[in-house]
Formats: structure tokens, sequence, C-alpha cells
């Protein structure tokens, strides 16, 4: 969608709240009412921050956090990549069970490996943007910050594979109240998970599988990396030996593996 038939960005409640109480609460700062002012401004703070501690939260902006419930489908997402020492064998993994997923890539990583990124695109999958360089404080970045961040990525990653990303995921899942507005400005749209394996700390294959398909039902976004993952006591990727089981849990439970934008994102709210 062109910047033209965009329609207008629009706060969310809370953000409209937290302007209004802002508007009020500097004014009272010069009253002799100013520390029930600057009490209600250092809540304000401390509640929106923890909202951006909260991946899933939607009180910042929209946020795909699942497919729709009704459809017997599941979406894989694989972070942080592409990664050579990963990517080519997850890659042949999901081909030999005609599964799909989406990347979500960093700028950087597409840019150092431009062939593996758009062998990504070739076999099927989609990719998504995860920010240019994944920046550990990328959830206090200001407004200019986040756009050369979020907009460098997505020239990266067009520039390369020829895909224009649809759907964005902050580092670690972590954001401000700042990030909405751009993502609206450069028609991303945030998407989080239902689930995470927490593999890129956990080395042990069997658990991570458990916490992915523990309860697991139609709709969930899986969470899990090809770069950055623990490793096995065998020395391999958690992610690799996860995979194939991954695939198999979900056969069982008849859910078919689609790419995010596959279906209506009745999950966004």
């Amino acid at each position: 969608m062109n910047d033209a038939a965009r329609p207008r960005w629009k706060p969310t409640p809370l953000v409209q709240a937290s302007i209004g109480l802002h508007a009020v609460a500097v004014a009272g700062l010069f009253t002799p009412a100013w520390p029930w002012s600057l009490g209600a401004l250092v809540a304000d703070h401390a509640l929106v921050t923890a909202t951006g501690l909260w991946p899933r939260s939607t009180w910042l902006g929209p946020n795909l956090t699942h497919l729709p419930r009704d459809v017997p489908q599941v979406a894989i997402t694989i972070d942080d990549g592409p990664d050579p020492d990963v990517t080519p064998a997850v890659l042949d993994l999901l081909e030999a069970r005609q599964a799909v997923a989406t990347f979500f890539c960093i700028g950087e990583h597409v840019r150092r490996h431009p062939a593996l990124a758009r062998e990504i695109v070739r076999r099927g999958h989609a990719i998504g943007n995860h920010s240019q360089h994944h920046r550990h404080h990328f959830s206090v970045m200001a407004p200019a910050q986040l756009r050369r961040e979020i907009s460098s990525a997505q020239a990266t990653i067009a520039d390369v594979t020829g895909v224009q990303p649809a759907f964005f995921r902050a580092p670690a899942g972590l954001r401000n109240v700042f990030l909405d507005p751009v993502l609206h400005s450069l028609g991303l749209q945030l998407a989080s998970w239902t689930r995470r394996g927490f593999d890129t700390r956990t080395g042990d294959a069997a658990l991570v599988l458990q916490r992915l398909t523990r309860g697991l039902a139609a709709g969930d976004i899986l969470l899990l990396h090809d770069h950055h993952a623990a490793h096995t006591p065998a020395g391999l990727p958690v992610l690799l030996e996860v995979l194939p089981a991954l695939l198999d849990a979900m056969r069982a439970a008849g859910l078919q593996p689609v790419r995010l934008g596959s279906a209506p994102p009745r999950g966004l709210t």
C-alpha cells in the first residue's frame, strides 16, 4: 500500500490516555499539586515501559499474535538469520517435508549472505524484517533511530531478494511507544508469537520441543532461531534436531505449516 492510500496512524487507547495525562500532569508540575503530577507521570511511564516489555501486547499498537483459530494452520517463524552454518540445513529439512516457514532476517546478515537470503525466497518461504543490526537497545531507541534501523533492513532485504517484507518482528520482541507509528509509516505489520522454545538458551531438544508442542493448536505462531541457536550435547544446533519432530507433531495433529500472510490476520488487534 502506498503512502497516499494508507490510513492515518491512530494511537491506541493507552497511548491516547498517556498523551492526555502528560498534557495535564506537566502543567500540574508548576502548581502546589506537583507531587501528584510527578507521581502520575512516573506511573504512566512505568506502565508504558512494562507494556513494551510484553512481546504479545497490543496496547501500544496492532500486533499479529496468532493466525485464525478456526483453520488448522500453524506458522513456524525462524529468527536472526540467515546463518550459513544452519539455514541451508533448515531449508533442506523444510523442503524434504514440503513445509514452509517465515524467516525474520537481520539486514546485515542478508547483506553478508545474499545468496542464502535469495534461496529462502526461492524455496517459497516468506522473509520478514528483523531490523538491520538487532541492537540490544532497540527498545529504547528514539523514533529517528527506529526508522533508520527498520527502513535500512527493509531496503537491504528488498535490494537483495526483490521482496518487500510485510511483517516486522522487534529484537527479542521488545519495543517502545514510538515503534507503531514508524511501522505504520513504512507499511509494516508487527508480528509476535504464541509460543517459543527458548532455543537460544536451551540445548535440550526434547525440552524445546515440549515447550512448542504442549497445547499446540490451530493458529499458533511458533518462534525458533537459526542464528544464535543453542547447541545440543552432540554439538548440533538445537533447531536442526527439533524441527523434524516438530513437523511430525504438527502433521499428527492435522496442522499445516503456513507462511505469515497466507491467512487473514484475525489475530491482529
